[in-house]
């Protein structure tokens, strides 16, 4: 880590720690994004298997035993042995996991507990320590307003690591400072990324409140889904859903403040209505993308949000 990211004091709350994150590996058991029946998990989709992209991968030659399939006849190793062989397979266990995780400047906000940039800075480490712990390759994307961090996945505890470091320095680079770029759609970008990298059989963890999502990120969705498993984790803040009826806002965008008394009903009601139009707008998009939709918001603990949603999405998935 940087020095500059080593001088920015951490609350768990507006900034978030590496300490912080790699501590959530022990608070994940008993949560897994597949259920023990294929029905049963949120990825299973119209797909019979227990998750698209675990096949079958060749397991031993051992001799046939009656029951056995005849299709699993090795022709080859019975002739030599002069008796019958068969070919076993297991459930292939192993498979890429990437996080996408936005740490842009529209992120960094909290009227309640914690800024929307730290709720997903913990959701990336609990999704990577549910992968990891499921038997997963974890890698992802980790995207502010300027660029875009590459982690290649592996089947590590350190890759975790260099996940979690990764959101940490992009985290700890926000600032009330530091403007928006509001006409580089970056969430785009990383989606086109994410596209090519991916190809077929990851599944694929978007951690962001999708600001700036447009009619090409909805199609771009469609296609990432397409071959692979993907579920969207939308970040939001409780503001957006409920506005104070008295008191002022301080509302910035990087540069300028503006305070807004909201005790004015021309003020209060264009606000709680864009505000709450904008989130309904977004997670309509999503849902219409077919992907696995959760609300977290800023106000309770990420965990047991994650914990919420995941046992809501598997219900319906029955």
């Amino acid at each position: 880590m940087s020095a500059q990211t080593d001088s920015v004091p951490t609350d768990g709350f507006v900034y978030a720690s590496l300490s912080q994150l790699m501590a959530l590996e022990h608070r994940v058991r008993g949560l897994s994004f597949l259920a023990r029946q294929p029905l049963s998990s949120i990825l299973s989709g119209n797909h019979a298997s227990r998750l698209r992209g675990r096949g079958l991968s060749f397991d031993e030659l051992r001799r046939y035993i009656p029951g056995d399939d005849l299709r699993h006849l090795d022709w080859r190793a019975s002739l030599r042995f002069g008796k019958p062989f068969v070919r076993t397979f297991t459930e292939e266990r192993d498979r890429p996991t990437l996080l996408l995780v936005d740490q842009r400047m529209n992120m960094y906000f909290g009227s309640q507990r914690s800024f929307k940039s730290v709720v997903a800075a913990e959701l990336a480490a609990l999704c990577a320590w549910i992968a990891f712990h499921a038997g997963d390759r974890v890698g992802g994307m980790v995207f502010d307003d300027r660029e875009v961090q590459h982690i290649r996945p592996l089947r590590s505890r350190a890759r975790v690591e260099a996940l979690c470091a990764a959101v940490i320095r992009s985290n700890h680079q926000l600032s009330a400072t530091s403007p928006d770029r509001e006409n580089d759609n970056q969430l785009d970008t990383v989606l086109r990324n994410c596209i090519n990298t991916a190809g077929h059989d990851y599944l694929v963890c978007i951690i962001s409140d999708f600001a700036g999502a447009t009619a090409q990120t909805l199609q771009l969705l469609r296609q990432l889904s397409a071959h692979n498993d993907v579920i969207a984790l939308q970040v939001y803040d409780p503001l957006a859903l409920n506005i104070p009826d008295a008191g002022r806002l301080m509302v910035t965008q990087g540069e300028l403040q503006v305070e807004l008394d909201v005790d004015k009903r021309q003020v209060h009601r264009p606000l709680s209505e864009f505000l709450s139009g904008r989130l309904r707008e977004v997670a309509d998009m999503l849902r219409r993308s077919q992907v696995p939709l959760m609300m977290i918001n800023t106000g309770e603990d990420a965990l047991e949000q994650l914990r919420r949603e995941l046992g809501r999405l598997s219900g319906v998935a029955r």
